[in-house]
Parts: C-alpha cells; sequence; structure tokens
C-alpha cells in the first residue's frame, strides 16, 4: 500500500496515529528526517519489529521509494499494516515539506 507525501504532509497536520520509520543509512539521515520518524535502517528492521506498535500504522520511508517498499512488505508479512511512501524523501524535499 502507498501513502504520496502529500497525504502523509496532510496526514501529520491533522494528527495521525501512524509510525513513520525511516530506513535509510545514518549517513543519509542525517540529511533530514520527517519530524516524528524513527530511525531503523532496513538491514536492522527485521530484529528491531518489537520497537514497532502492531496495533497503529507504519509508514516507511528511504530516500526515493525502492527500500521502504521492500520495508513495508516485511512488516506486512510480519502482521503489521504498513503503507511505504513512493518517491520517498525525494520527492518529499522537493515538494517542500519539512525536515528536521
Amino acid at each position: 500500500m502507498e501513502i504520496t507525501p502529500q497525504q502523509l504532509a496532510e496526514q501529520l497536520k491533522t494528527g495521525t496515529d501512524a509510525q513513520i520509520v525511516d530506513v535509510r543509512e545514518q549517513a543519509e539521515v542525517a540529511e533530514g528526517m520527517i519530524l516524528g520518524a524513527k530511525h531503523i535502517a532496513l538491514g536492522e528492521l527485521a530484529g528491531r519489529l518489537n520497537e514497532l506498535d502492531k496495533s497503529r500504522t507504519v509508514i516507511t520511508v528511504c530516500r526515493s521509494g525502492r527500500r521502504s517498499e521492500v520495508a513495508a512488505d516485511q512488516l506486512t508479512s510480519a502482521g503489521f499494516t504498513a503503507y511505504t511512501v513512493p518517491g520517498g524523501m525525494l520527492d518529499w524535499v522537493s515538494a517542500g515539506f519539512p525536515t528536521v
């Protein structure tokens, strides 16, 4: 399942219970993350599922959308409801949405 940067920004503005997980590498997240996102690199995700709440939706984001799609598939297989942001942080930033 997918959620666009615009839909995510709207949810963040109106208040969302979703967990945002940034699956990029440390050097990439140093360039900026979505406010409230949790950093769990894709390679660490399987071992850190216990840090996420299965009762809440998870939205995964990466640089361009490929790794976050893999992460969302992993989460769905583990029983989570997961969405990916196609276009990732590239589209988020180009749309002018803020990072921290």
